[in-house]
């Protein structure tokens, strides 16, 4: 589930602009995308089949531009990125959102007619770090609370994390990340998530008990 929560986290930052380029305010990005991104999960045949490469697709083309993975990789990484080469850290970067989306096209396709509500949201007039909060509904389970941090960034909101249930996305893979470093260091991140690339693997699982409940 947890999986399933944070692959509509991804979906839900398409780009939603003005005539004039003027990027929408993060709440109202969240809710026009998110609501479009579930019309095509309960819509699109080969998505409801569990056609993951066009999810896969979806998420390419309509997610991926808005998300900060640079700095979503720096927070999972920690202390440790600070030590991190220019190449480094680009072949962290690139693995760890090749990982993220294999694993969030997989987890879209159980999709089972959750629905969002949309929780008040405030922001000041210079704000360029908020956070907007909504909550999942699922037939037959309790309502989890979702929230995303956005940062003003090249002039249009960008995600650099999501937390559910108190759970934070980007810290959640630091625990694994520091254990892959300390038994071979930076390049032996890089080797890991390279060969679970390579292998299909998803990304590792996060602590569902806090979610279930």
């Amino acid at each position: 589930m947890f999986k399933w929560i944070v692959s509509l986290c991804l979906a839900c930052f398409v780009a939603a602009t003005s005539a004039q380029n003027a990027p929408k305010a993060p709440d109202a990005l969240v809710k026009d995308v998110t609501e479009e991104v579930l019309a095509a999960l309960r819509s699109d045949p080969s998505i409801k089949a569990g056609d993951t490469a066009r999810t896969a697709e979806l998420v390419e083309t309509k997610v991926l531009p808005h998300f900060n993975f640079t700095r979503m990789t720096a927070l999972a990484m920690g202390k440790e990125w600070r030590a991190t080469t220019p190449e480094q850290k680009k072949q962290l970067t690139d693995e760890f959102r090749t990982l993220l989306v294999r694993t969030y096209s997989n987890a879209l396709t159980s999709y089972r007619n959750q629905t969002i509500d949309y929780r008040p949201f405030k922001m000041g007039p210079n704000d360029t770090d908020v956070t907007v909060r909504t909550q999942i509904n699922q037939p037959g389970g309790r309502p989890i609370p979702l929230d995303y941090a956005l940062e003003m960034k090249d002039g249009g909101w960008k995600v650099y994390d999501v937390v559910v249930a108190g759970v934070s996305l980007v810290t959640n893979y630091r625990e694994t990340f520091a254990a892959e470093i300390r038994a071979g260091g930076v390049d032996g991140l890089v080797k890991s998530l390279r060969a679970k690339n390579a292998t299909g693997a998803t990304a590792p699982a996060a602590p569902t008990a806090s979610v279930a409940k």
